[in-house]
């Protein structure tokens, strides 16, 4: 087993994972095109992000690459690890989110990264990370079974135990603990992933990334000709303000990317680009929007009794 880490390889299938999921949903959205803007880091590295907005589907989609290296470590990373200061690091993932129109198709999140750290007569410090999460409005319990399902199988092969480890760190990190709810109905969150050597690790984090898809297509195929109203629309607006509020308050990777100087529109790009909140709002007992809070945003076993 080896544990090498071959960075050029992470790079190009993190490339390659970009440009396939893009291709993806600009087939399920039948309209609109990602259009690629590349950035470069004054301290070094860079990025491609490509966005789509306005489709017949999605209302903004980002599916982002970067790259980024130096000799200096942020902040955010050295005081939860002392050991990284004094290193080059080089950082590298894809990060995407979507928000969809119609507020029966949920939002979702999915990001895949490498770390590395170097110092000469020193070995390497390096880990992988990522998951993916979904934010559902309006949910369906098939669509929260099937997207479960899907990340169970990138898990299995890894070990028995996989999926349910990483199912917990998933409710536990996409957790709003001033609104006392998930941000969603969960997925799968790793970090910090190497004790398997550097193939395996490298193997488990492709199966996540391409899992993603797999999970998330079927769900918007199924649901995004749904009729929907003003009620509707309202309500998903609402509700994203609770992304925006997770993403500015408690995302490690935006906070790592401020930090960094990484490119702020592309880091910011997670956000919604139309949102509302509301003073003390509470859903109406026995509605539809009810159900999201009394139903799903708290983790559940969801494959309880499925196979």
């Amino acid at each position: 087993m080896s544990s090498t880490p071959d960075v050029n390889a992470v790079k190009q299938y993190l490339l390659t994972l970009q440009a396939n999921i893009c291709a993806e949903l600009e087939a399920e959205d039948g309209d609109a095109k990602f259009i690629e803007d590349s950035w470069e880091r004054e301290q070094g590295g860079g990025g491609r992000s490509r966005v789509l907005t306005d489709g017949a589907v999605f209302e903004q989609a980002g599916v982002n690459f970067s790259h980024v290296f130096g000799s200096q470590m942020p902040a955010s990373a050295t005081a939860h690890r002392p050991e990284l200061a004094g290193r080059n690091f080089q950082a590298m993932g894809v990060s995407l989110v979507i928000h969809p129109h119609n507020p029966y198709v949920p939002t979702s999140h999915a990001n895949v990264r490498f770390f590395i750290a170097e110092k000469e007569g020193a070995d390497p410090i390096w880990w992988f990370g990522g998951g993916f999460d979904l934010t559902p409005y309006y949910p369906f319990e098939d669509d929260v079974i099937h997207w479960h399902r899907v990340a169970r199988d990138a898990c299995e092969p890894f070990g028995k135990d996989v999926y349910a480890k990483y199912k917990k760190w998933c409710d536990e990190y996409f957790f709003l603990k001033h609104r006392n709810e998930t941000r969603g109905v969960g997925g799968l969150f790793f970090d910090d992933l190497n004790e398997w050597g550097f193939e395996k690790s490298f193997a488990f984090m492709r199966s996540v990334g391409d899992h993603y898809i797999q999970a998330y297509r079927p769900i918007v195929a199924r649901r995004k000709d749904t009729e929907f109203g003003e009620r509707e629309r309202n309500f998903q607006l609402y509700r994203r303000g609770r992304y925006v509020e997770f993403n500015l308050v408690y995302d490690r990777g935006t906070l790592f990317g401020l930090q960094t100087g990484g490119r702020t529109e592309s880091i910011l790009m997670s956000l919604p680009p139309l949102v509302r909140w509301q003073y003390n709002y509470q859903p109406e007992s026995g509605s539809p929007e009810a159900t999201l809070y009394e139903d799903y945003l708290r983790p559940r076993n969801w494959l309880a009794n499925h196979s």
